[in-house]
């Protein structure tokens, strides 16, 4: 059950970053005419979306390399766990 949770942790990081980006950017912004300025103000809100949408895929990008690096260093550190334990025991030699 562990592992399952630890899996379906690292499969949900991506999104999770993704998510929190996008939901940053929007939020930092006060006004959409702040972003574009005063002359294009009618066409702010596409792009203010626009905007959210980068943040999030790069959130989401940012997220897929923690994601592959944690499950890199977790699979690592398991293989020596499984090595040191093959060790104690003494195999035949």
């Amino acid at each position: 059950m562990r592992i399952l949770f630890r899996h379906f942790a690292l499969a949900l990081l991506p999104l999770a970053c993704g998510a929190a980006a996008s939901m940053g950017f929007a939020f930092s912004q006060e006004t959409c005419g702040r972003l574009v300025g005063p002359l294009f103000t009618p066409k702010c809100h596409w792009v203010q979306l626009q905007y959210q949408l980068g943040f999030q895929l790069a959130g989401t990008a940012a997220g897929c390399v923690v994601a592959a690096s944690l499950g890199f260093w977790m699979e690592l550190r398991r293989r020596r766990a499984v090595q040191r334990s093959d060790s104690n025991l003494g195999g035949p030699e």
